[in-house]
């Protein structure tokens, strides 16, 4: 059986037809799927492109293909490309096998009335909070209130309508888009934690008289992660007499104004921007390099990065959003948009080593429940109730539709391709 995903993600197109990534969701990310069903297609923004950088993942592969939609950045290119959007996923997904929306996605948001119409069963993966995601700071738009009543509002009805539910947290997503009675749900992260993603042992303390490195790793193509404020509280922690550098892992459209930030502030010297960094080593590296991560996320579902620095036992500060309170301790936290508050929380554990080393022992032991081997079993799961109720839906000659194309069978001059 084919599993159709729908999710809020941009991809890159080459000339030869492949597809590439620098974020997550490579092939890699779809593997787990396969262990279920026999083949995956991935519903998500494609943009047409002449080269990649060579930090890039491919997609594409043998049982995943990608089906096109129109590539859109933000809140206006999304409300001008909609009806593109919606002729888009129209014409590109039309399943005859499970169907899975990694939600909150407006990709979703789009195909899920046609799944609606005619009685097919969906999955929902939720991955994210719109509520969080178009809160004051992360989104600068004048329709940014009514986006946040109207996309949390939808993903309620989703929730309630959808044959099986799975949140990335245990307990904070569900409380705020609450599953359908008697249906299946569980929990589980999006993560992959084998055991080489776990450090061997507790960090020491610090070694005196070098730059603390502080490091924070996201994308920054939004202000959703927050960079803004880290670089005013770290600017801050400097001004109090902290010996510190910091380190943004991640790229996107914000950088050049994140710089101007770092600049006008005094901190361009001691601020270093790495731009993408890949997945698995190459961000196991740069965690091993630091001595302390922050996330001073606007918006989470249960953030990766945050776990993955964790299972490098590092000491780590983030923000009382989404699922995060589900992985630190409240003497980590603090509210999101708090420059002050997190410039004292920095310096109150910065300045404290023996703080650091119990830090860095308690997180490397929470990682542990998100090992992949716990994980799997709770995916797995998942993925058979719902190939199982699709296969019930199917059987019992409910409709169905015709087959979606790969993305190397459409034409080139398919509008899908990206915009014009």
């Amino acid at each position: 059986m084919n599993l159709l995903i729908a999710q809020d993600h941009r991809f890159s197109r080459l000339p030869d037809g492949s597809v590439w990534t620098t974020l997550s969701c490579s092939r890699s990310f779809f593997e787990r799927y396969l262990a279920v069903f026999t083949s995956v297609s991935v519903l998500a923004r494609v943009e047409k492109t002449a080269s990649v950088p060579e930090t890039a993942r491919r997609v594409d592969g043998e049982g995943v293909n990608v089906l096109p939609v129109v590539h859109y950045v933000g809140p206006k290119e999304y409300i001008r490309n909609f009806r593109r959007l919606r002729s888009d996923i129209r014409r590109a997904a039309k399943p005859e096998g499970a169907v899975i929306l990694r939600a909150s996605s407006q990709i979703g948001n789009a195909l899920e009335p046609h799944l609606r119409s005619v009685g097919h069963p969906y999955g929902l993966e939720i991955v994210g909070d719109p509520y969080d995601t178009f809160s004051p700071g992360a989104v600068r738009h004048p329709l940014r209130p009514f986006f946040r009543w109207w996309f949390t509002r939808i993903l309620r009805r989703q929730c309630a309508r959808a044959a099986a539910t799975a949140y990335v947290t245990a307990q904070a997503l569900q409380k705020r888009y609450p599953p359908g009675p008697d249906k299946f749900t569980t929990h589980y992260s999006s993560i992959e934690l084998h055991p080489e993603a776990f450090a061997p042992r507790p960090r020491p303390q610090p070694a005196p008289g070098r730059p603390l490195r502080i490091l924070m790793v996201g994308t920054i193509q939004e202000l959703y992660k927050a960079p803004d404020v880290l670089i005013r509280a770290f600017a801050m922690c400097r001004n109090r007499g902290l010996n510190a550098e910091l380190v943004l892992a991640g790229g996107g459209r914000q950088m050049p104004m994140l710089k101007r930030l770092a600049s006008e502030i005094g901190v361009s010297g001691c601020t270093h921007f790495l731009g993408p960094v890949p997945g698995g080593a190459p961000v196991r590296e740069q965690l091993d390099a630091a001595d302390l991560f922050v996330l001073p996320s606007r918006q989470e579902g249960l953030p990766r990065a945050v776990i993955e620095a964790m299972a490098r036992a590092l000491p780590c500060i983030s923000t009382t959003v989404g699922g995060i309170p589900e992985l630190l301790e409240p003497e980590y936290l603090v509210p999101p948009n708090e420059v002050e508050a997190l410039a004292d929380k920095i310096w109150s554990l910065a300045t404290n080593p023996p703080r650091m080393e119990s830090a860095s022992a308690r997180n490397l032991e929470k990682a542990k429940e998100y090992s992949e081997e716990i994980l799997a079993k709770r995916r797995l799961a998942f993925y058979s109730h719902l190939r199982q109720l699709t296969a019930e839906w199917i059987s019992a000659g409910k409709r169905r539709s015709i087959r979606a194309r790969p993305v190397e069978s459409m034409r080139p001059e398919s509008p899908a391709g990206g915009p014009r």
